[in-house]
């Protein structure tokens, strides 16, 4: 499998699973409708293990830009391949999103809270406030990619798989991502992913829904812009620090 299918399959099975978990949850008349926060975490962890298994051996599984970012800024992966990584991530988390839509549109039909729909499809901060906003998903990305540095060695050459997620074992990267999101993500949803809110909120735009709300586009650089800012400033600490 070329490391660009992988990154694209990857990451579609991550929105997948991971929105999928959110649609169980919060969506109306669902088996796992209102049974919390818990679930969703360890939903989204699980979800960060089977796209690591799969996309891992062929990629590196980065399934995120700033993952792609931080390493190409350390020195792990090249330059010229992260165009493409991000846009076989982005094409991914839209492929993934839409999968859900589909599996769970009898239900977002029936749920006629418009904010619960949207965030099937990405993240909305707990209390609006951009500066913390911002802060908090540069907080949950550096914590990401800092502890991925410090769970690797791993160099990349022509003979070699590109470094990132799966470099580490799919095991400790759920644990990491689920530790993320019980402590961290409270406030922002955690994002921590350009392609998880950026790709999924342009389908929520695109694809047709009972009582569809806006897409919430004036929020939307922030898990962004964030985790970006999160990878690089973790990239720099970990080239400071080695």
């Amino acid at each position: 499998m070329s490391p660009y299918l992988a990154e694209f399959i990857g990451t579609a099975l991550l929105l997948l699973l991971g929105n999928g978990v959110v649609a169980n949850v919060v969506l109306q008349k669902t088996k796992g409708n209102n049974s919390g926060w818990i679930v969703i975490t360890t939903g989204w962890a699980l979800a960060v293990f089977i796209g690591v298994v799969v996309a891992g051996p062929y990629s590196g599984a980065h399934l995120n830009p700033a993952v792609t970012l931080a390493m190409a800024i350390a020195g792990k992966f090249p330059w010229s391949d992260v165009p493409a990584f991000i846009a076989a991530q982005m094409l991914g988390a839209m492929t993934g999103m839409f999968l859900v839509w589909y599996n769970y549109k009898d239900h977002l039909d029936a749920t006629a809270d418009s904010g619960l729909q949207r965030a099937v499809f990405c993240t909305d901060p707990a209390i609006y406030n951009p500066v913390r906003n911002f802060v908090c998903e540069v907080t949950g990305t550096f914590v990401l990619l800092f502890t991925i540095f410090y769970f690797t060695g791993a160099e990349t050459g022509p003979e070699k798989t590109p470094a990132g997620l799966g470099s580490l074992g799919a095991v400790p990267v759920a644990f990491l991502v689920w530790a993320i999101g019980l402590s961290l993500g409270g406030t922002t949803g955690y994002a921590i992913n350009p392609a998880r809110d950026l790709g999924p909120r342009i389908m929520h735009a695109l694809l047709p829904m009972k009582g569809k709300q806006d897409s919430g586009w004036g929020y939307a650089w922030i898990p962004v812009a964030a985790p970006l800012a999160g990878a690089a400033i973790a990239a720099a600490a970990y080239l400071a620090l080695k």
